[in-house]
């Protein structure tokens, strides 16, 4: 009875924990995300002073309370708005499958890319690029992007369950081959490619950005991102039980290869929406949670919201020096997020290889 009682209270006490953890942290991220958006849509060519944005965003619920121009209100609503809310989707996405490949795989090195998600949207959007009808169909090169990235992820799954039998060393070593291969598709078509346009426009989206994105985008990837991410959220609790090796996770309940399964699928949707409306963003779905997992503790029911808030922060940032650094033009966002996260992230190994040696 006592310790009926006891496990009860400890349950309680731990569920609180991560309600605490959840809530706080959620609130310092949603407090960042919204003050570098705000940052983010007062800066450009056309500099537009913070209250002015306030004013324009809350207008459209009525609440405007400085006077703004009519100019200022198309910058803020249809150029900059749209793109700063694709950024926070698509960082959002990534931040989301970064840390469920990160737990499935029990490796806080993997990433999405590591199911071929990434190479498969850039042969879907250099073909599209490729043939012309991404500049016939406003829709095809991100439709394709999308169809190419979940076409390889389930092509590495199928190969990792050949025979009935699921293997993660499997899945890891078919991951490594699918993407050699579909980075070969690409560069064969990059080199055998005689248009000079396209070929600078299949450059600038395998380098990433957020450059004319329209609420069109929006419409497009926010519903799938949404749906992927709620699917992972509801099962974060299986995904830590996971953690624990299959045999514990089916004693504590889980059908482990269904779970597996929808997991895996919902990392996939998330990041082909993801990759479709920005180009391949490295290092979001990487760095994310692993600096998060640091400061919060491996819990998924905490991990994964904030990983999303983190990517949204992450990429909003990275979009807002990427368009304002070198203006007129613009740095790829993809290029940037390389040249800051691998550091980050070669640090990161060197200071926990350094606490591993001295204990």
């Amino acid at each position: 009875m006592l310790r009926a009682v006891g496990r009860a209270r400890l349950r309680r006490y731990r569920q609180a924990s991560v309600a605490a953890r959840l809530a706080i942290g959620i609130s310092v991220l949603v407090l960042l995300i919204l003050a570098t958006g705000l940052v983010s849509l007062s800066m450009g060519p056309v500099n537009i002073p913070a209250d002015h944005v306030a004013s324009i965003v809350l207008s459209t619920f009525g609440l405007d309370f400085v006077e703004f121009g009519r100019t200022e209100q198309l910058v803020v609503e249809q150029i900059r708005l749209p793109r700063i809310v694709v950024g926070a989707s698509v960082g959002m996405a990534l931040g989301i499958a970064g840390a469920t490949m990160q737990g499935l795989f029990r490796n806080p090195m993997a990433d999405p890319g590591i199911i071929g998600v990434s190479t498969g949207a850039a042969v879907g959007a250099v073909i599209s690029i490729a043939t012309g009808l991404a500049g016939l169909f406003f829709l095809a090169l991100p439709s394709f992007a999308f169809m190419g990235a979940v076409a390889a992820s389930f092509l590495v799954y199928g190969i990792a369950a050949v025979g009935g039998h699921f293997s993660m060393a499997t899945l890891l070593l078919a991951g490594v081959a699918v993407n050699a291969f579909l980075g070969a598709i690409v560069s064969a078509i990059i080199i055998f490619l005689p248009d000079n346009e396209a070929l600078r426009e299949i450059l600038f989206w395998l380098a990433g950005g957020l450059d004319s994105r329209a609420w069109d985008h929006v419409w497009i990837s926010a519903p799938l991102i949404l749906g992927g991410a709620a699917v992972i959220l509801l099962m974060a609790r299986d995904l830590n039980l996971l953690m624990l090796g299959d045999d514990e996770a089916r004693s504590m309940g889980v059908q482990v290869g269904a779970a597996r399964v929808i997991l895996l699928s919902a990392a996939a949707l998330v990041t082909g929406a993801a990759v479709a409306v920005s180009g391949t963003i490295a290092f979001v779905g990487l760095v994310t949670p692993h600096v998060l997992r640091l400061l919060l503790g491996p819990d998924h029911r905490v991990l994964i919201p904030m990983s999303a808030a983190g990517g949204a922060v992450f990429v909003i940032v990275a979009d807002t020096v990427a368009r304002t650094i070198i203006q007129p033009a613009e740095f790829r966002i993809g290029i940037l997020t390389a040249f800051v996260g691998a550091p980050f992230f070669i640090f990161l190994l060197i200071r926990n290889k350094r606490q591993v040696h001295s204990l």
